[in-house]
């Protein structure tokens, strides 16, 4: 049975994109079949799986105003094994358009229907906003990774976020759960991340998942190759994070 997981926080810069790429390549190479839905318009899930933004021509955007069926957007034979449905700037116009749409917020959620079964784990990156790009990625889900770093502005944020996603089990996805808290661009030398950090482990305790990712110079560097970062530098402190992070989420 498919797993949807969306990586979602409304706060930008942490780790989001870097998760789902990662993420994505590290459970395909368990064997697991893997989708990889590119959900923000800037696009950086696309470019960081080896596609070009600027050539692609039918992405997530056709298939959310429904002028294409999502096989129709769907990239495969990809180096990192997952497919992927890509995204564009067009995306960013998405909103506007689907205002006046049927059934916008679940949207996504209907065109995955014929697919999701192609699939054990289908991964939606989310846009760094509460908007209804990223409330179509929730409703598709059955459960939310919200990466974060561990810093107080943080802390405000992700009870935003918790409180979005009651809202959105109250009246669109009652199955909609939070699986995990993940710890990204974690400095084990940094004094406040570690009380952060604890924090975290106290309020939410095995909501936190046990695989910190760290600050990583491999990390940073693969989006500029198009690949994820395993196949940068397997041996790095990040691919092997993100591999053990895979272990933990095939095992909830």
């Amino acid at each position: 049975m498919v797993k949807i997981l969306a990586v979602a926080n409304q706060k930008g810069g942490v780790g989001k994109t870097t998760t789902s790429v990662n993420l994505a390549a590290s459970l395909a190479t368990t064997g697991k079949h893997v989708l990889l839905i590119d959900l923000d318009p800037q696009a950086n899930a696309t470019m960081g799986s080896g596609v070009n933004k600027q050539t692609v021509k039918q992405t997530v955007y056709q298939v959310l105003l429904g002028e294409i069926p999502v096989e129709a957007a769907r990239v495969s034979n990809l180096r990192a094994q997952y497919d992927l449905i890509p995204s564009s700037r067009d995306l960013a116009g998405a909103e506007v358009e689907m205002v006046a749409l049927p059934k916008r917020e679940i949207r996504l959620k209907s065109a995955l229907a014929g697919i999701e079964e192609s699939y054990h784990y289908i991964i939606i990156d989310c846009p760094p906003a509460l908007n209804l790009l990223t409330l179509n990625g929730l409703c598709a889900a059955h459960a939310v990774m919200i990466p974060m770093q561990c810093e107080y502005y943080a802390l405000e944020g992700l009870s935003d976020l918790v409180n979005t996603i009651k809202k959105i089990r109250m009246n669109f996805n009652p199955k909609l759960r939070i699986e995990g808290l993940l710890r990204t661009m974690f400095d084990p030398r940094n004094i406040l991340a570690q009380q952060v950090s604890d924090q975290l482990q106290q309020h939410f305790g095995n909501k936190v998942y046990r695989t910190v990712i760290p600050r990583n110079v491999r990390l940073a560097e693969a989006p500029g190759f198009g690949i994820p970062v395993l196949y940068h530098d397997k041996q790095s402190k990040g691919a092997q994070a993100y591999l053990e992070l895979a272990k933990e989420v095939l095992n909830v």
